[in-house]
């Protein structure tokens, strides 16, 4: 039987890919009293540069989308299924930007609403967006998350 989360990314026409493994010392995610941390994630590809300086709003919102399908691939391996998450209760976004931009919230609804389309309901989250001068391998933008999940 399909999964119903499963069945919404195909409709979606969204392939999850493997999980990455971290970056430096540290673990994809910790669960701890039903809550699911993610580690922090970028977009897939590894584009480098700014938001307002080499990318655009829209760019940085398609960059922040695919860092919410790298934070989902994460949640995959880690519950076996995206059943298993009961909710999305909150997304952090840090946006490498130029000084002058001020956008970032618009470049973070590119991941806050991927949750939406996927999880429906229960993808409705808090949030907070960072501007940062700068953040690991000059990525546009890294997403920080957490879920409750049922394991």
């Amino acid at each position: 039987m399909e999964n119903r989360v499963e069945e919404r990314l195909k409709q979606l026409g969204i392939v999850l890919p493997t999980a990455g493994n971290p970056a430096a010392s540290y673990t994809n995610y910790v669960i701890v009293n039903g809550l699911m941390f993610v580690s922090g994630k970028g977009p897939a590809g590894h584009p480098k540069g700014k938001l307002g300086q080499e990318y655009t709003t829209s760019e940085g919102q398609y960059f922040a989308r695919l860092a919410g399908i790298e934070v989902l691939a994460v949640l995959k391996d880690a519950l076996g299924s995206l059943d298993h998450v009961r909710r999305v209760v909150k997304i952090q976004g840090f946006v490498n930007a130029a000084p002058d931009f001020e956008e970032h919230h618009k470049v973070l609804d590119g991941c806050s609403d991927l949750m939406l389309d996927v999880f429906g309901e229960k993808g409705v989250h808090a949030r907070s967006v960072l501007g940062a001068v700068s953040v690991r391998d000059n990525l546009p933008i890294i997403v920080d998350s957490i879920f409750e999940v049922r394991v």
